[in-house]
């Protein structure tokens, strides 16, 4: 009971800390949105061959009418019962639009988290295990090919390996084949919500989809998992208990696996937020290459369109899924480390 209330106190002084973090992306977003060159009432006045009349009816419901200051607070008192405002491309609600987008991106990143992890742990585990040997310079050289391509080229060159050539891949074009009946709405993540209703087609045929475009992710995040992985493997291989394990006797592979590995993972799961975070964020040209009907993409589309309040939302989103993120990682690691004290 103890533990739990002292992770809530600590939980709540982080949340209250973040605030200002907050409050300050939200007025760096308005003011940004402003300053970008164009007229959104132009675009959605059907061009610039409107009529002065219709321009100035579309500043109005838009709001671009007022000054910029009270702008900013009408849009402040909005956020603050709950209103992002309502998008001019789709006409929907920007909260609704984004709770019906969010769970597409939540399960991309997840599945190309996961895909990540089982690769760049093994690969750095063994780097580490083996300093400058030939294992070591290929996981180096994997790593310097992940950060050096782009995420839009190497999905690309997916694209064209494993459906243009090799015809294996399902067509680039959402989350489950066109084909295939959609499963109920349960929470979103088609490959729960096919699993609850039992309807193991559309399972397989949402799997499908998602394996190109999460690989795309993975090899983008592969690096710094599998980096960190093996520096801190390095740093824990020299430290004393490994060398007092080692000295009583244990064998290599229970001192690697049981006493080094559980310690080396403490950075790992660090920086596993930050890539969480980073992969939402970045997640925009997977899900245009792959047509993936996420977030990123509804926030790309209405910042080409000038549409002010999905930017916005979207920022403000990805700025609490930060703190959110940032906030369960930070508790974890003061579980998982008993050195860390949780107050």
């Amino acid at each position: 009971m103890g533990l739990a209330v002292s992770i809530a106190r600590r939980a709540g002084k982080r949340v209250v800390s973040s605030l200002p973090a907050l409050f300050g992306v939200v007025i760096f977003t308005f003011l940004l949105m402003r300053v970008l060159p164009g007229d959104p009432a132009i675009f959605f006045a059907s061009g610039p061959n409107a009529g002065q009349a219709e321009i100035e009816q579309i500043r109005q419901q838009m709001g671009l009418d007022k000054p910029v200051p009270q702008q900013l607070l009408l849009y402040l008192r909005d956020i603050g019962t709950g209103n992002l405002g309502r998008s001019m491309t789709t006409g929907q609600p920007v909260v609704t639009d984004l709770v019906s987008r969010l769970p597409a991106s939540l399960e991309l990143t997840f599945v190309a988290l996961m895909l990540a992890l089982i690769l760049a742990l093994p690969l750095g585990i063994l780097a580490a295990l083996r300093p400058n040997s030939l294992i070591d310079n290929i996981v180096r050289m994997i790593c310097t090919l992940g950060v050096c391509v782009p995420t839009f080229v190497s999905g690309l060159l997916f694209i064209f390996a494993f459906y243009y050539i090799l015809g294996i891949a399902p067509d680039p074009t959402g989350r489950i084949d066109i084909f295939a009946g959609q499963p109920p709405t349960i929470t979103g993540f088609l490959l729960i919500d096919a699993a609850v209703a039992g309807d193991w087609d559309a399972w397989r045929s949402a799997a499908r989809q998602l394996i190109l475009p999460a690989c795309t992710m993975a090899l983008f995040v592969l690096a710094p998992l599998a980096r960190m992985t093996r520096a801190s493997m390095l740093a824990v291989l020299t430290s004393d208990f490994v060398r007092t394990g080692e000295a009583l006797g244990l064998s290599r592979r229970r001192v690697v696996l049981v006493y080094a590995l559980r310690n080396a993972l403490l950075p790992v799961l660090t920086i596993m937020g930050i890539v969480f975070s980073t992969m939402l964020g970045a997640n925009v040209l997977v899900e245009k290459v792959f047509s993936w009907p996420g977030v990123a993409s509804y926030a790309l589309d209405a910042l080409l369109s000038s549409d002010y309040a999905p930017v916005q939302g979207f920022v403000l989103l990805m700025a609490t899924i930060f703190v959110m993120v940032n906030l369960t990682v930070d508790v974890l690691y003061g579980l998982a480390d008993p050195r860390i004290s949780i107050e």
